[in-house]
């Protein structure tokens, strides 16, 4: 059976950077067998109602702007999955969560960022998912929990968001860790390890730091970790496939489950 992961896409230059994290990704593709497609929740998709993609082929969307000309060159062309599409609906009819088919949207940056360092080919059918950052922890768990059998078909689950994502706090020139970045990480790694759903539940009260690294206008960074997490709710384990820290307390960080 195959984990759900959560994957930090850090910031649109992880693109076009060779380091430590990067090199991570690509060698994290090879490592996992290979899956006969992935179902990706994006924080850069936001929804009120739970978005299922049911896209032939995917454009590749720059929701950015003011980097380097070669971000604006990269294509992704991922190819959809009817027949994936149709049974994640039916399981969330099934299981009486609310959505709605996307037909047209394409991949962006928190997905094709990610996909393109673990799959570069583009080879592997994607259905995009979007995220909901007003719904209860425990309702993006739910959701994460109806598509838990996908991973027996060898079916890879992943959740594209950031731990740690607070822009208006990054130092751009500061190749560092701060102080409060690395408490707030430990004591998430300490309550996922352990699997403790009602204090992760609670982070926003409970966490150290939880206001710097998870701002109001940032939470839809965090939340796709419970989509993850629900994703792999028969096993409740969690296991830390790497964190490195960028521009001070942005984090990059990789979570297996299950």
């Amino acid at each position: 059976m195959l984990p759900s992961l959560f994957i930090a896409h850090g910031a649109p230059l992880l693109a076009i950077e060779n380091n430590e994290y990067t090199q991570f990704l690509n060698q994290l593709g090879k490592n996992l067998p290979r899956p006969k497609a992935i179902v990706i929740f994006s924080a850069h998709w936001e929804s009120r109602l739970q978005k299922v993609s049911d896209v032939e082929q995917y454009s590749t969307i720059y929701d950015f702007g003011g980097f380097p000309p070669e971000l604006y060159t990269i294509q992704y062309p991922a190819q959809g999955n009817h027949v994936l599409s149709k049974e994640i609906m039916d399981l969330f009819a099934a299981n009486e969560v609310p959505f709605e088919t996307e037909m047209q949207r394409g991949l962006d940056h928190g997905s094709w960022v990610v996909l393109r360092m673990l799959y570069p080919d583009a080879d592997i059918p994607v259905i995009a998912m979007s995220v909901n950052s007003q719904l209860l922890p425990e309702e993006q768990y739910k959701i994460g929990k109806t598509l838990t059998g996908l991973r027996e078909k060898d079916i890879l689950i992943i959740a594209s968001g950031g731990t740690s994502h607070n822009l208006r706090a990054v130092n751009w020139a500061d190749s560092g860790v701060d102080q409060w970045a690395l408490e707030f990480e430990d004591w998430l790694a300490y309550h996922l390890n352990h699997w403790d759903l009602d204090s992760l539940f609670q982070y926003d009260t409970l966490a150290p730091n939880a206001e710097y690294a998870v701002p109001p206008y940032g939470r839809e960074h965090f939340i796709p970790l419970f989509y993850a997490m629900g994703a792999a709710d028969n096993a409740k384990k969690a296991a830390l496939l790497h964190r490195s820290f960028r521009y001070g307390n942005l984090t990059h960080s990789v979570w297996q489950f299950g």
